[in-house]
């Protein structure tokens, strides 16, 4: 079931049209954090080609692309200085600093997905998470974990993207990152791939199955089962 159908009436002509979605409800917000190296865009990348009616946020950064990587599919890249420039402006939902380099989320591109009755994911630090949170407080916060230090250094070094000076600090900073695991809703460990990513869809699913969303998207239907 997915959870944003479209409402065509609120009249109903056929004897079982009470029992079909009658609202377009908001969408959720799904915010997804992991250290570098994690997996996390991989798992990411599945889970929105196998949930309907859920779509990622594409961020801004002004990192430069990796081998592979394209603008506005990956990332919305830009220069620091249009970046500061929209900071100013208040363009960013959220916006972080992670190593020498700036990210950031459209607060109108989130919106319009939300409003559309979209399930929207973002795919940021830890930084970016708890600010999103204290906006919305109803969004889901997940942290993806590796399932050991050596492990994540294996990946790390398996990308072949960077040198050893960096991995080491990339290893680093993840140790202080992961530690904020705790202040998250769902803690997923990313070691075998199958099972990550059916333990992000079990997310999605039982949000929304939450009784506040089904209220509102069956709302003629539980109407008509409870009246007498």
């Amino acid at each position: 079931m997915t959870a944003t159908t479209p409402s065509t009436t609120n009249q109903s002509t056929h004897p079982n049209d009470s029992n079909q979605p009658n609202k377009t409800a908001k969408g959720s917000l799904f915010v997804i954090t992991a250290a570098s190296g994690t997996g996390k865009t991989s798992l990411v990348k599945e889970l929105i080609a196998e949930t309907d009616g859920l779509e990622v946020s594409v961020s801004h950064t002004t990192r430069p692309p990796r081998p592979g990587e394209e603008n506005g599919v990956h990332y919305h890249f830009t220069d620091s200085d249009t970046f500061q420039a929209d900071i100013a402006t208040g363009k960013f939902l959220e916006h972080a600093q992670v190593f020498d380099n700036f990210y950031g989320t459209s607060k109108q591109a989130v919106s319009d997905k939300l409003e559309a009755g979209l399930d929207v994911v973002l795919e940021i630090d830890w930084q970016g998470a708890l600010q999103v949170k204290e906006l919305f407080k109803d969004a889901v916060l997940v942290f993806i974990l590796p399932p050991s230090r050596a492990a994540l250094r294996e990946r790390l070094s398996n990308r072949g993207q960077d040198s050893e000076a960096v991995i080491e600090k990339r290893l680093a900073g993840a140790v202080t990152e992961m530690q904020n695991y705790v202040h998250f809703d769902y803690v997923v460990i990313n070691d075998n791939f199958a099972t990550a990513l059916n333990e992000l869809k079990a997310i999605v699913t039982a949000h929304r199955l939450a009784c506040t969303r089904q209220a509102c998207v069956y709302d003629r239907m539980i109407h008509a089962l409870l009246s007498e």
